[in-house]
Formats: structure tokens, C-alpha cells, sequence
């Protein structure tokens, strides 16, 4: 069931990609069935906010006609920043699944997770369909600056 879920976020992360965004995408989940969707539209929309998870979970909330994801899991193709990690707490989604893990170091996920901040803990596991997650990302950011360099002509080669 995690992978059925994921794939999903993948497919979303792919029109984040095709709209020239970072391709991340998400779904929450809750009783088998996904009630909310997003993928990244910061660059976009120039808005910071506008990450897969808090456009998933916004989404999630306008359906439930609730801010409370009690019992509701939430499936991202990156393992979540700390903003993200802040509305999943405050929703109180329960748990986490996602498929790349952060490479910057801002990875405070499972810290985030287990620190009771509001009165909420959540399970985090994370690597699910990790390779194709990863060489989405990976694939995008090696484009990203490819065009970069023939964009500039005083870069160099080396």
C-alpha cells in the first residue's frame, strides 16, 4: 500500500517537473483513501509556502472541513523540511512516509517528529521507492544547472 501511495506523489512530483518547479509531490491518506494532493508551486506562484505537503494538507483540511488530519497519513517524495514538519505537527497527521532523504542537512525530521510540540508526535519512516525519488530530484537539479551554465558565458568547464 506505501508504494501505491507513493507513486501517486511521483506522478505529482512529475508535473512539478514538467512546470519547471523542484519535483516534489505529495498525498495524504486516510482510511485507504487519498483526500488531499499537491506538488510544488513555490517558483510558480512566488510564494516560500508553496510546498506538495502544505498544499496536500490544505487541500486534505478543505475536504474534512477540518484542520485536525487525526489518523491521516501523508506520503512526499522528499523527506520533509522543517515548515513542513510544523504543519504535518500541527494537523496532526500521524504519520510520515517518504521516499528521498534530504542530502542538505536540514533533515530535523525525525527530531521534529518526536519533540512534542504541540502536543503531537508523529511516525517517520522514511526510503520508500527512495531510488526513484532521489533520481527525479537528481535529474532535475543536473538540468537545472546545465541550463544554468549556457546561460552564463563566462562560466568555465572545469
Amino acid at each position: 500500500m506505501q508504494e501505491k501511495f507513493m507513486r501517486e506523489a511521483l506522478r505529482l512530483a512529475k508535473k512539478a517537473n514538467d512546470l519547471g518547479e523542484v519535483p516534489i509531490g505529495a498525498v495524504v491518506v486516510l482510511g485507504g483513501k487519498i483526500i488531499g494532493r499537491g506538488y510544488n508551486l513555490r517558483t510558480r506562484m512566488q510564494m516560500a509556502t508553496q510546498h506538495a505537503e502544505i498544499r496536500a494538507i490544505d487541500r486534505a483540511c478543505r475536504k474534512l472541513h477540518s484542520w485536525r488530519l487525526e489518523d491521516a497519513e501523508i506520503y512526499v517524495t522528499l523527506e520533509p523540511c522543517p515548515m513542513c514538519m510544523g504543519a504535518i505537527l500541527n494537523s496532526r497527521i500521524e504519520r510520515v512516509y517518504f521516499g528521498a532523504y534530504e542530502q542538505k542537512g536540514r533533515s530535523l525530521t525525525r527530531e521534529l517528529a518526536a519533540a512534542n510540540l504541540v502536543n503531537h508526535t508523529v511516525e517517520v519512516e522514511g526510503g520508500i521507492l527512495e531510488e526513484e525519488c532521489s533520481s527525479l530530484l537528481s535529474a532535475f537539479f543536473r538540468d537545472m544547472r546545465l541550463r544554468e551554465k549556457q546561460k552564463d558565458p563566462h562560466s568555465s568547464d572545469g
